[in-house]
């Protein structure tokens, strides 16, 4: 969670001076309501909606973390208000500096389901016209939502069909029994890679880049970076490393999971098999690259079915002298079922 809340606190070279830096730009803004009326796009409020399916006579817990404006700049402080045990199909509500934070949950419907709401307000009460470095100082700033079922589960708010706001909630426990509603958009089960040496506040950065940059930083510029505390402990560890941990960040490489698709597939009457043989007849809206392919023989590799149920054909050429080496490495041509005639 550390590593999220102080996603986009302060970016490379962390002076500052620099304008990235000047100009705050978190992430997870909750503004105050005389701000959010007059600046579109911008958000009084964080709600989270996820699908729990809970068992008999179990309760939900909510815990909201943030950053507070406490200083120049970007310098913040952290904040968080725990809420709960409430039941389900009950409201529960806490008040804090500036905030409201509640939660709430529908009664299981028939099929077991309960829809889960957990919902952060600001309420400072700033004076209209404030610019956004104003607003910034009232503001809850990279705003994160934790919601947690004592015995059940969640359905993956990614398949739920729910509208959340100003946030993304994505499952985060092993037994899916908690919720992250996050500032930025995550995968269902997040996780920091084991190489990680630490936050850096970038997380979808190269981690080896920023470490080096950041020894190559001048005594100066670690100067007027450390005098926030947070930046001053991000650049003592990432300066502590020694050079064979640095190294160990280079060149890592995994290998996703191989999807090979479906075995089969039969469209208006058609039936196309894994391994099958193909004739190629793009129609002339593809590009000049697939017209060229136009009555090339190809294999059927894979066969994919896309959400909208639709069919898409991975092929390689059978004259191609690469076809191979397309194979192995899973780099294939993809048609539509009307773009091929099969043999």
């Amino acid at each position: 969670m550390s590593s999220l809340l102080y996603e986009g606190y302060a970016l490379y070279p962390y002076t500052p001076g620099a304008t990235k830096n000047a100009t705050p730009t978190p992430f997870g803004i909750v503004y105050p309501p005389a701000y959010a009326v007059e600046c579109h796009g911008a958000f009084d409020y964080a709600r989270m909606e996820c699908l729990a399916e809970p068992m008999p006579r179990s309760t939900l817990t909510a815990e909201l973390r943030c950053l507070r404006s406490a200083g120049r700049g970007h310098q913040a402080s952290e904040q968080r208000v725990e809420l709960g045990p409430v039941e389900i199909g009950r409201r529960g509500s806490i008040e804090f500096d500036g905030g409201r934070f509640t939660l709430r949950s529908d009664p299981p419907a028939s099929d077991r389901h309960a829809v889960v709401r957990a919902c952060v307000h600001n309420t400072a009460e700033v004076a209209p016209g404030l610019d956004r470095a104003g607003a910034l100082e009232h503001a809850l700033i990279s705003t994160h939502i934790v919601v947690r079922v004592s015995a059940g589960r969640f359905i993956s708010p990614l398949e739920a069909g729910l509208e959340s706001v100003n946030i993304w909630p994505v499952l985060a426990g092993p037994a899916d029994d908690v919720v992250l509603g996050a500032a930025i958009a995550l995968p269902d089960h997040p996780r920091i890679a084991p190489e990680s040496r630490g936050p850096l506040f970038d997380n979808t950065e190269i981690e080896e880049a920023l470490v080096l940059h950041i020894h190559s930083m001048t005594d100066s510029e670690r100067e007027q970076a450390g005098r926030d505390p947070a930046v001053k402990e991000m650049l003592d560890r990432a300066l502590a490393l020694a050079p064979e941990e640095v190294v160990s960040l280079h060149g890592g490489l995994k290998s996703a999971d191989d999807n090979p698709g479906e075995e089969r597939a039969t469209v208006d009457g058609v039936t196309f098999e894994r391994g099958g043989k193909l004739v190629l007849a793009p129609g002339t809206d593809r590009d000049p690259y697939d017209r060229m392919l136009n009555g090339r023989r190809a294999t059927l590799e894979r066969i994919y079915v896309d959400t909208d149920d639709g069919i898409h054909l991975a092929v390689t050429v059978d004259d191609d002298p690469g076809q191979d080496l397309m194979r192995e490495t899973g780099r294939y041509l993809f048609f539509r079922p009307h773009e091929v005639k099969t043999l």
